[in-house]
C-alpha cells in the first residue's frame, strides 16, 4: 500500500472560533459589497474584477496574506483560514482573484527560496494585496507534478511561447511562468507593468478569452522575448508548481462547498415561497426527497473539503489523498446543487436576471479546473492501490 501507515495527527474538521469570526467578517463584506445584482453587473462589464472589493477583502481585511508567514509580511495563518474565505467567495461567486493570486501564485512562491530578496519582495506584495499575481498555467492543469512548459527562456532570461486558458492573468501585476531555459525547467517572474512588457512593442500580450464563467476571466498569454527574472529551477521550480497546484485543487473544494450551500439555501427558500395548487411546492414529497438528498451530499462535501484544508494546513503525507477525495466529490456536488437550483426555480431560474446561472457556470467551470473528478479518482486509486473507475 502506498498510503501512510498512520495520519500525522488527528484531523479536526470543526471550525475554530477564529475561523467563525473570519467567516462572519467576510460574509458581511460580501453581503454589503457583492450582492447578486452587483455580480451580474460586474459580469457584464469589462473589468476582470472589482478593484474596490478586492482592496477591502485583500488589503483591509488582510486575507490575501493568510498563507504567507508573518516574517514575509503575511498573516501567518493556514489553509484552514483560506478555505473559510473561499467558502464565502463561492457562496457569493465573487469576481475577485483570490484563488489565482492568494492561493496559486502565493503557494508557488512559497515553494521557492523565500530567503532570496526577489522572492520575498513578490510574496510581500501579494500578501499585502498591493499586487495581484497569476500562475501562467491553464486553469485545467491538475496536480501531480509540474506539467511540461510551453514557454522557453533564452540565455538572457527573455521568455517566448504561449499559454492558453490562464485564470487571473487579466488584471494581474505579475505572472509566474514555468519555462524551459538553458539550465532546464524554471519558474520565472514577469512584471506586467514594466515598460515594454505589454503593448504593441512585444513582450507579453494578454488576450482575453470567452469563458463560460464570466466571474473568473481566462486569457491566452503570448510571450515574445518578454523580460523575466528566474526565481527557481529546475527541481525547486517543479516542486513549487506542484505545490501550488495541490494547494489550489484542495482549496477549490471549499469554494465548491460554499457554492453548493448557497444553491441549496436559495432553493429551499424558493420552494417555501412558491405556491402551486394552494400550497408551497416545497411541501411536495418528490421535491422534499430531492432536497434531502442534496443536503446529504453537501454534508459529505463539507467533510471532504474540511479534511483537505486541514491536511494542507498540517502539510502531512495524507495531502494528496485528501485533495483527491475532496475534488473527486465536491466538484460533482457543486454541479448537482447548481443544476437543482436552476431547475427547481422553474422558468425564473433560466433567466439572466436571476443569479442561478452564475452559480451553474462557476460550478461547471470549477468541475474541470485543476483536474476533473475523473482525473482525481484515478489519482486516488493509484494512491491507495485500487483499480480506478472513471465512469
Amino acid at each position: 500500500m502506498s498510503t501512510p501507515d498512520k495520519l500525522t495527527s488527528e484531523a479536526d474538521l470543526l471550525y475554530s472560533e477564529a475561523e467563525d469570526d473570519l467567516r462572519a467578517a467576510v460574509r458581511s463584506l460580501l453581503a454589503d459589497r457583492c450582492p447578486p445584482s452587483a455580480v451580474l453587473t460586474e459580469a457584464e462589464g469589462r473589468r476582470p474584477y472589482d478593484p474596490a472589493l478586492w482592496r477591502s477583502l485583500a488589503v483591509e481585511m488582510g486575507t490575501a496574506g493568510l498563507l504567507v508567514p508573518d516574517k514575509l509580511g503575511g498573516q501567518g495563518a493556514t489553509a484552514r483560514e483560506a478555505a473559510v474565505v473561499l467558502e464565502e467567495l463561492g457562496r457569493s461567486v465573487a469576481p475577485v482573484p483570490y484563488l489565482t493570486s492568494a492561493v496559486l501564485a502565493v503557494s508557488a512562491l512559497l515553494g521557492c527560496d523565500t530567503d532570496e530578496e526577489q522572492v520575498a519582495r513578490l510574496l510581500g506584495g501579494l500578501a499585502e494585496g498591493s499586487a495581484v499575481g497569476a500562475l501562467a498555467l491553464p486553469l485545467s492543469t491538475a496536480p501531480g507534478g509540474a506539467p511540461p512548459a510551453t514557454v522557453t527562456a533564452g540565455a538572457d532570461g527573455a521568455l517566448s511561447g504561449r499559454v492558453g486558458g490562464v485564470a487571473g492573468a487579466v488584471g494581474a501585476d505579475v505572472l509566474l511562468v514555468p519555462a524551459e531555459g538553458p539550465d532546464g525547467y524554471g519558474l520565472y517572474a514577469v512584471d506586467l507593468d514594466t515598460p515594454g512588457v505589454t503593448g504593441v512593442t512585444g513582450g507579453v500580450t494578454v488576450e482575453p478569452l470567452t469563458a463560460l464563467d464570466l466571474t473568473r476571466p481566462l486569457a491566452a498569454l503570448h510571450f515574445a522575448q518578454a523580460p523575466a527574472r528566474r526565481l527557481a529551477g529546475p527541481d525547486r521550480a517543479r516542486a513549487a508548481v506542484g505545490r501550488a497546484l495541490m494547494a489550489g485543487a484542495g482549496l477549490l473544494a471549499s469554494e465548491q462547498l460554499g457554492l453548493a450551500e448557497w444553491c441549496l439555501a436559495e432553493t429551499v427558500r424558493h420552494t417555501k415561497e412558491r405556491h402551486q395548487f394552494g400550497r408551497p411546492i416545497g411541501s411536495f414529497q418528490a421535491l422534499k426527497h430531492r432536497l434531502a438528498r442534496l443536503w446529504l451530499e453537501l454534508v459529505s462535501a463539507r467533510a471532504a473539503a474540511r479534511h483537505a484544508a486541514d491536511a494542507l494546513a498540517a502539510d502531512g503525507p495524507e495531502v494528496p489523498i485528501a485533495v483527491a477525495v475532496a475534488q473527486s466529490y465536491c466538484a460533482r456536488v457543486a454541479v448537482h446543487a447548481a443544476e437543482e437550483c436552476v431547475q427547481l426555480h422553474g422558468g425564473i431560474g433560466m433567466t439572466w436576471e436571476h443569479p442561478a446561472h452564475l452559480y451553474l457556470k462557476r460550478a461547471k467551470s470549477d468541475e474541470i479546473a485543476l483536474g476533473t473528478p475523473g482525473h482525481h479518482r484515478e489519482a486516488l486509486a493509484g494512491l491507495v492501490d485500487l483499480p480506478a473507475s472513471v465512469g
